[in-house]
């Protein structure tokens, strides 16, 4: 298959290698013309230097460059993924378009699956998640890794599974693509929470009960915006939350780290070259358990540490004073 991936960021990348692995033919576009160059030339990406690049992947800064395929890949990071579609020429609207950017946006409080059909006019049988524990650094090194494809089509869903599927990236299907995409954009949240823990190093009690509790506050907002309570005990849930909360490799969790240790944002976030999601998520959850009258402690705690800069040692003693309840109510 000719597949055709949007965003050249570390994901986007790692994808693109399965999917080449797998003897799919891969195009990848990225903004800057220097960047491109940069990974035609050296087939190394920055990002992950110590992985040479197949030669059989394409780069372009041309858009236009990815409009014969027949599937189509979203990588790039969530709350820029309208303005990306929007300069976009989608001319068959019967091939999938697979996201594989986790995060709700923050102008409209959009999943990613609906910024895509809204934007590309596309059926949501079309429109398929991608989601699950898989850092980058861990997919293109071949470790063995799961995740899960979602769409409202199951068909769509397992014809994508099959598209990347191999020995070492172990693919399902699910037909709760609100679920899998709930389940990975607000993991980056409670990761960012995990973050702090570790930061403030409260120990192994503290982050068992953060994983915990905080599984708890996605499956409460999933389950009220139309997700199966089933898929947040899956890989695009409990999986997912896992990964993202405890790996070297998580950004947000970074965010969370430094934050503890009493940085300041502005100045975590300008030291980093790839996107932390959980931070601009946090604002999106924020205003989604507000609109579906969800009690979030842990996220409503970060968006405190976040925007409103709350000492993270005050909220976590917030969070620990709270009114005592039954532990499943």
């Amino acid at each position: 298959m000719q597949i055709s991936i949007l965003g050249a960021g570390t994901w986007g990348t790692a994808l693109a290698s399965v999917l080449i692995n797998n003897n799919h033919s891969v195009r990848i576009w990225h903004r800057k013309p220097e960047f491109v160059e940069q990974l035609a030339k050296n087939q190394i990406h920055p990002n992950l230097p110590n992985f040479e690049l197949d030669s059989r992947i394409k780069y372009t800064s041309n858009l236009h460059d990815l409009e014969n395929y027949d599937a189509l890949l979203i990588a790039v990071p969530s709350q820029v993924v309208r303005e990306v579609l929007y300069d976009f020429t989608i001319l068959n609207k019967h091939k999938p378009v697979i996201c594989a950017s986790k995060g709700i946006e923050n102008s409209s409080n959009l999943l990613m699956n609906e910024v895509i059909s809204e934007v590309l006019s596309m059926d949501m049988n079309k429109i398929v998640a991608l989601s699950g524990p898989s850092h980058a650094e861990e997919v293109i090194a071949k470790k063995v890794t799961t995740v899960v494809t979602a769409c409202k089509n199951i068909e769509t869903a397992r014809l994508v599974r099959d598209m990347f599927a191999n020995d070492y990236f172990r693919v399902y299907s699910s037909d709760d693509i609100i679920g899998v995409e709930i389940g990975g954009a607000i993991k980056n949240v409670i990761a960012i929470a995990s973050g702090i823990c570790k930061g403030l190093q409260l120990g192994d009690n503290t982050q068992a009960a953060l994983i915990t509790r905080g599984l708890e506050e996605i499956k409460r907002l999933g389950v009220a915006m139309g997700g199966n309570k089933n898929t947040f005990s899956g890989l695009s849930g409990l999986g997912d939350l896992i990964v993202t909360s405890f790996s070297e490799f998580s950004r947000n969790c970074y965010v969370g780290k430094c934050l503890g240790k009493g940085m300041k944002l502005n100045k975590i976030l300008s030291s980093m070259d790839m996107v932390a999601e959980g931070v601009s998520t946090t604002k999106s959850v924020n205003a989604l358990k507000e609109k579906y009258n969800i009690e979030m402690p842990i996220s409503s705690e970060i968006f405190n540490v976040i925007f409103n800069n709350k000492p993270p040692k005050d909220a976590i003693r917030d969070l620990m004073n709270r009114n005592l309840v039954d532990e499943h109510c």
